[in-house]
Formats: structure tokens, C-alpha cells, sequence
């Protein structure tokens, strides 16, 4: 059940990431964007 939930999560935050940038520089920005509030809420 958790390995079915770890997919779902993946999918959906595959499909948001891609629906928010039509590029592949679009993604790279939002992939680092992500970095940053993830690094940023760590310290």
C-alpha cells in the first residue's frame, strides 16, 4: 500500500512540475526553485 502511495505521489508531482513549464529550462528553474524552499525550510 505505502509502494502504491510513493507512485501516486510521484505521478502527481511529475504532472504538476511539467504542467507549470512548457521547456526544459522551465523545469531546471522550477527544479531549483524547489531546492531553495527545501533548503530553506531545512535551516
Amino acid at each position: 500500500m505505502k509502494r502504491l502511495a510513493k507512485f501516486l505521489s510521484l505521478i502527481l508531482i511529475s504532472g504538476v512540475l511539467l504542467s507549470g513549464c512548457n521547456t526544459a529550462r522551465g523545469i531546471g528553474e522550477d527544479v531549483q526553485t524547489l531546492g531553495h524552499i527545501i533548503s530553506h525550510a531545512a535551516s
